[in-house]
């Protein structure tokens, strides 16, 4: 499917409603266990219904679902991916579901920007420690590992990928526009942020149908999460849940940054996540585009076969940041946990997390995933063979979590639009920052 991590939409929007109607006469939640013994013949097998969000290769769960159906005829695994936008729909519809009792799968992604408020909230979860899975915690790093555990001390989640960051970037595009292509050549070329906005400025120059970058909330957010790291690992709240837009200088500087791209006529005034910006991507509309290691299979997801080769990845601009990553956890409405929790236990451990990560590019949070000779060896095809094990691996072991707070998705949602309002016109260059700022109390309520 043409479409990204996250999407905004009306017709988005009915859609997910459309999908959630279709499910619910399915639904863990109405479906009472079968009385016939475990042993009968006639018993039929446990569904489990995993439910994630995202676009391209989303999670990269299709062959990991496909072998543990293969492999296990007592339980199977019906994998929904309900939508290719966390904030705006996957995230609003999961919390209903999970406050009204009904609706939610057996086993749930759940993005970073949605762990605060899912912390908060013990009540909507399983308890994966009654399944044992407590032993699992030398499986991942501790920040990684305590973002999964509730206040009350309930084991909730456990981690799927983590992000790393790189720049994706069109070969082709590159070598038209007479620039080094060459990945190592390219990385060299943007030590910094301003450097990579005078290649923008070259590029441009030469090369007038098509632009240097695909929008604004893509450099706005690859930008905040380094400077982040710069300010005592915060964005929008500091760690006891305060807002602080306005006083923590990394959203300003990531601001500064994407203001002066949209200004320049830099960017392609795409918003990540959107049909769009699915579509510029397989045409060629855009060269760059900031790439957490789940954002390969974004972009190749989107650019389809066509793009097979043009594309590359490449070091980004000020040496590193982490954009990302994920969490599976059990709703505590599952008529199955106890098999809801096997499949989330299988689906984060380091042979499934390693195979994901071959397979389509999401890093795992598992470490020893990350040790996997096969994960630190890898090459991504469709990106030019890119070395994605060397560029991603070596960074994993070091990634700062930046803590996000209980309303961090609405917050970053109400942000992104005045970002991207910024480039498209809809928000006048010298009333953004204000707009931004007073948008993100509004939504902070």
């Amino acid at each position: 499917m043409l479409i990204s991590k996250r999407r905004g939409g009306l017709a988005a929007a009915s859609a997910l409603a459309a999908a959630a109607l279709a499910v619910s006469s399915c639904s863990s939640g109405s479906t009472p266990e079968s009385s016939a013994p475990a042993s009968s013949a006639a018993a039929e097998p446990v569904t489990i219904r995993v439910q994630t969000f995202g676009g391209g290769s989303n999670f990269g769960y299709k062959n990991a679902v496909d072998k543990w159906n293969a492999e296990h005829k007592d339980i199977q695994i019906k994998y929904e991916n309900l939508t290719d936008q966390f904030e705006q729909q996957y995230w609003p519809q999961m919390i209903q579901w999970l406050t009204s009792g009904t609706g939610a799968g057996d086993v749930v992604g759940i993005d970073e920007g949605g762990m605060g408020l899912a912390k908060a909230r013990t009540e909507w979860w399983a308890d994966l420690k009654e399944y044992g899975l407590e032993s699992r915690k030398a499986d991942f790093p501790a920040w990684k590992w305590e973002n999964g555990v509730a206040g009350d001390g309930k084991l909730f989640a456990l981690g799927t990928d983590i992000g790393g960051m790189s720049i994706c970037y069109r070969k082709d595009l590159f070598e038209k526009a007479g620039l080094p292509a060459d990945r190592e050549a390219v990385g060299a070329l943007w030590p910094t942020w301003d450097e990579y906005m005078n290649v923008a400025k070259k590029f441009q120059d030469k090369v007038k149908d098509t632009k240097f970058a695909d929008g604004t909330n893509t450099l706005y957010q690859v930008v905040l999460y380094q400077e982040a790291a710069k300010n005592g690992n915060i964005s929008y709240f500091d760690t006891t849940n305060n807002l602080v837009v306005d006083k923590n200088p990394a959203v300003k500087t990531a601001f500064d940054f994407a203001q002066k791209m949209s200004q320049q006529g830099l960017t392609a005034k795409l918003r990540n996540f959107t049909d769009e910006w699915a579509t510029g991507t397989q045409k060629g509309s855009f060269a760059t585009v900031g790439c957490p290691s789940w954002m390969l299979g974004v972009v190749s997801g989107n650019a389809g076969d066509d793009g097979k080769g043009k594309w590359d990845v490449a070091s980004v601009p000020g040496g590193g940041g982490n954009w990302g990553g994920s969490w599976l956890a059990v709703p505590k409405q599952s008529k199955h946990p106890k098999e809801a929790a096997q499949v989330a236990d299988y689906l984060t451990q380091a042979q499934t997390e390693a195979s994901v990560f071959t397979d389509f590019g999401n890093m795992p949070s598992n470490t020893k995933a990350q040790q996997d000779p096969a994960v630190q060896g890898a090459k991504n095809e469709f990106f030019n063979d890119a070395p994605i094990g060397e560029i991603f691996a070596k960074s994993a072991a070091s990634l700062q979590p930046v803590f996000l707070g209980v309303k961090h998705a609405q917050v970053k949602n109400a942000i992104e639009s005045v970002v991207q309002g910024m480039d498209d016109g809809s928000v006048p260059y010298d009333k953004a920052w204000q707009q931004l700022v007073d948008d993100a109390v509004k939504a902070a309520g």
